[in-house]
């Protein structure tokens, strides 16, 4: 019998590199803290052997990704090569920053691009009026899904089971006075906002900012991002994102929609 080639989904115990996981664990643990790290920080911070993470510090530094004079470690400049590669290959940034621009000079406001990432949002892309930015989101923050409208327009492509099993087993923490983190009361919102097409959020994610997000569909209907508008509570009332900057983030989603792949 001809021998069956092997898919490359098809995974084997072989094939998982644990050198690699380990070195990008420990880039990943320099965020912990602001500032140098000591070795002893690092490994304790990424759970390793102190060999282990020393052997692991000398191959970044000779590869320019870190510095340090044998007591103090810290990243360098060359790591953000890491997320320019992201940024530069993303369809997603490349189709929609354009349309980030256009919609936050109509709206004078600063606009996002939003991803999914677990149970989290990454911002990876944004628009500015003038397109020097004084305040908003810088791409890479982070924020939770669950209390943000970006997360809730992308949440709302699971189905009610999915969304409920999802909410209950995420990090629900509350950010401000008024984050929901009831899970029902999540699903409830969640589904209302799938059914109206957009989700606002006021308050939940920071004390004095309200935002509301539509979700980008590829050209088959699924949900592969969100973008969002935003400003800070005393300047913009709730009704105003709505009535003003809901049709431009609208208008936009289903613009670019045939052009994601």
């Amino acid at each position: 019998m001809p021998k069956l080639k092997r898919s490359e989904t098809d995974e084997r115990p072989t094939d998982f590199v644990e050198a690699l996981d380990r070195g990008l664990r420990l880039l990943q643990c320099f965020g912990t803290t602001a500032g140098p790290m000591t070795l002893s920080d690092l490994a304790r911070a990424a759970d390793l052997p102190r060999a282990t993470t020393r052997r692991m510090l000398f191959t970044l530094q000779r590869g320019g990704f870190a510095s340090g004079d044998g007591k103090l470690f810290a990243l360098t400049p060359h790591v953000l090569t890491l997320a320019a590669s992201y940024l530069r290959s993303s369809q997603l940034v490349a189709v929609l920053q354009p349309l980030l621009d256009r919609i936050a000079t109509a709206a004078q406001e600063i606009s996002s691009l939003a991803v999914l990432d677990g149970d989290e949002v990454v911002f990876i892309a944004r628009g500015g009026p003038t397109r020097v930015f004084s305040g908003g989101l810088e791409i890479g923050y982070r924020l939770p899904a669950f209390c943000t409208s970006v997360g809730r327009a992308m949440l709302g492509q699971l189905d009610d089971a999915e969304l409920a099993a999802r909410l209950t087993t995420m990090k629900r923490e509350a950010l401000t006075p008024q984050t929901v983190t009831d899970p029902k009361a999540l699903l409830a919102r969640i589904a209302a906002d799938r059914a109206q097409g957009y989700a606002l959020v006021d308050r939940e994610a920071e004390p004095h900012f309200r935002s509301i997000s539509v979700p980008v569909r590829r050209y088959d209907g699924v949900i592969v991002a969100a973008i969002n508008m935003g400003a800070h509570v005393d300047r913009v009332p709730a009704r105003e994102l709505v009535d003003r900057f809901l049709p431009l983030l609208r208008d936009g989603a289903e613009a670019v929609r045939s052009q994601l792949l």
